[in-house]
């Protein structure tokens, strides 16, 4: 544990830890990746998000072949972890880069007031391992700033893992000259290279610098050398501090946590126990032809989202529904209602009210997006 002190004003008493607040002082979102609400694994090459909040990232083109997938292997006083496999061997070159990642949202990281003369530190820790294959890799962690002038800023730090669970903490410095921009977009990234190419390998970083890219250590190892690597890390932590030294991780309800990640993804799905006829929403015809189906999305999602369908679906008990011609409408869809509408080709009475539920398919989902 850590040292934290307590102070009593009128009677009430707040509590402070290395400066910075007691609770809600993890900035990061399934940090202890309990959240996993899109699949069960995840086949990418590109840029994709997996467990919630923590996405696949490439820069360059680059192959970043893999599989990701939420894993009990974990240290003590976790349960889960994000275990990422190669599933074919690639070697980076130029500004290749393949990295796992979260995008942190500007309006959350108000409390480290880069830009002025109470600028915090960036306390970064995680939990991370890898297989005996790749025991001894030398990976890199980056963190990426955007600043009101829309310059990017960026630190990064080397680590080395092993095939046993250990905690890292990076501390990065406090940057008085440049702020963070705020708003809904994004603030920071914090980026896990796993592999880059020569061009994107240098020396450590340790002051804010400006620069838009991704940038490895020197002595950054490849991931992808071999099939039988794997990288596992949890316990992911961004606090805002004036020490070096990390707090004890922020455990949050799992209720909690999958709230905070619902701003950004909400999925609608039949589970494991319920009917594969399950109703996902009402949904009224306007004509005789077309039909709206509205969604109700709580809690309120960061910006209006995209939407994408898998599985057979249904207007019950309209006749004429296509699946495929099905789509969020943007023009009447906000933060906290989706709207899908078919215009054409339905048969019904105006003004009916119907559901929108699965057709016998106990797979069927859908996957409203509005991540950063």
């Amino acid at each position: 544990g850590t040292a934290a002190e307590n102070v009593t004003v009128d009677n009430i008493v707040t509590t402070s830890v290395n400066g910075g607040q007691l609770s809600h002082r993890n900035r990061v979102i399934n940090g202890a990746m309990e959240i996993n609400q899109r699949a069960s694994s995840y086949t990418a090459t590109g840029e994709e998000y997996t467990l919630d909040r923590f996405e696949h990232r490439t820069g360059s083109g680059f192959t970043f072949d893999t599989t990701t997938t939420q894993s009990t292997s974990a240290p003590a006083g976790f349960t889960k972890s994000l275990k990422i496999t190669p599933d074919s061997t690639q070697t980076p070159s130029g500004s290749h880069n393949g990295m796992v990642g979260q995008l942190i949202e500007a309006d959350n990281l108000v409390g480290f007031a880069h830009g002025t003369s109470s600028a915090k530190k960036s306390v970064l820790s995680f939990y991370a391992k890898s297989a005996s294959q790749n025991n001894g890799h030398q990976y890199t962690v980056q963190l990426n700033k955007l600043a009101s002038s829309g310059q990017y800023y960026y630190v990064n730090k080397a680590f080395t893992v092993t095939s046993s669970w250990q905690r890292f903490t990076v501390a990065f410095a406090a940057d008085t000259s440049n702020d963070i921009t705020t708003g809904t977009g994004e603030g920071f990234r914090i980026l896990f290279h796993l592999a880059a190419g020569s061009s994107d390998i240098g020396s450590e970083v340790s002051t804010w610098t400006a620069a838009n890219g991704n940038f490895a250590v020197t002595g950054q190892s490849n991931f992808m050398d071999n099939t039988s690597n794997e990288f596992y890390l949890t316990g992911v932590q961004l606090e805002a501090s004036d020490s070096d030294v990390a707090t004890d991780f922020e455990h949050k309800s799992f209720g909690q946590e999958l709230q905070l990640c619902k701003r950004y993804c909400q999925v609608l799905q039949t589970n494991a126990t319920g009917s594969p006829f399950t109703r996902f929403a009402v949904a009224i015809m306007q004509t005789t032809s077309s039909i709206r189906a509205i969604f109700n999305l709580s809690p309120e999602m960061r910006a209006i989202p995209s939407a994408t369908k898998s599985g057979n679906f249904q207007i019950f008990p309209a006749s004429g529904f296509s699946s495929g011609s099905f789509n969020i409408e943007s023009g009447t869809s906000n933060f906290n209602t989706a709207i899908f509408l078919q215009s054409s080709g339905m048969s019904g009475t105006a003004g009916s009210a119907h559901y929108f539920s699965a057709n016998s398919d106990a797979d069927a989902k859908i996957i409203f997006d509005a991540e950063l």
